[in-house]
């Protein structure tokens, strides 16, 4: 479903991002695993478009993307969940899934929505900025979902929120896989969350792949030394 092949990226003249070649299946969940600092977020920005390629060639299911704005990336089936969420406070838990949904033309907000994140229905009414911070991740995810997605990304979705929802939102991905079909990718660097969820993991270090496992295959002491500060 996406395959990245050299790409680098950065800030300005800051490249922040060494040439990483990495892919990820259809129906598969891929854990980009790292400290702070070490490209996980500029992964993701550049894969949906806010940071520009500085080399190399992301394509999604056979279709390159360099050469597409972030807005034509959502359209061709990307959609991107942002570290701290960033769900529009002031509107309402259905107008902001109403905003995903303008994608394929607007209309009602699917119930298979509301099966997947059963509060939001009760709370559709209630303003974005008035709900718990894991309550708000679900929401994010949600209106990501709106979108119609072949391929998912999430940024740190695990940030800021306690861990009985943490495991509430593990169960809930793998849920969206199984159902939708759908490729996540997703960043972390809480490694019990990825262990629950992933079918394979890589770590970043310097912008650059430095570790790749399968799930099975993981040796969590390495991957911790990895993520120790």
């Amino acid at each position: 479903m996406l395959s990245v092949s050299a790409l680098r990226a950065g800030y300005g003249q800051s490249e922040v991002l060494h040439g990483l070649d990495f892919s990820v299946s259809a129906g598969e969940i891929v854990a980009v695993m790292g400290r702070n600092g070490m490209g996980k977020s500029t992964l993701m920005k550049t894969l949906i478009g806010v940071l520009p390629i500085g080399g190399g060639e992301i394509v999604l299911d056979e279709v390159s993307l360099n050469d597409h704005k972030t807005h034509q990336r959502v359209a061709r089936g990307l959609a991107y969940v942002p570290q701290g969420r960033m769900i529009f406070p002031a509107m309402t838990v259905v107008e902001n899934i109403e905003t995903g949904l303008v994608v394929r033309g607007g209309g009602a907000v699917p119930q298979d929505i509301y099966r997947l994140f059963p509060v939001l229905e009760e709370m559709r009414g209630r303003r974005g900025g008035n709900l718990s911070g894991g309550q708000q991740q679900q929401l994010a995810i949600a209106r990501a979902l709106a979108t119609n997605p072949k391929m998912l990304l999430l940024d740190e979705p695990t940030e800021g929120i306690q861990p009985s929802i943490i495991r509430d939102l593990a169960r809930t991905l793998k849920r969206i896989r199984d159902e939708r079909g759908l490729a996540i990718l997703v960043s972390e660097q809480v490694l019990s969350f990825a262990l629950d969820v992933v079918d394979r993991l890589f770590v970043l270090e310097g912008g650059r792949i430095v570790h790749t496992a399968l799930r099975a295959e993981v040796d969590e002491a390495e991957v911790a030394r990895f993520l120790a500060v």
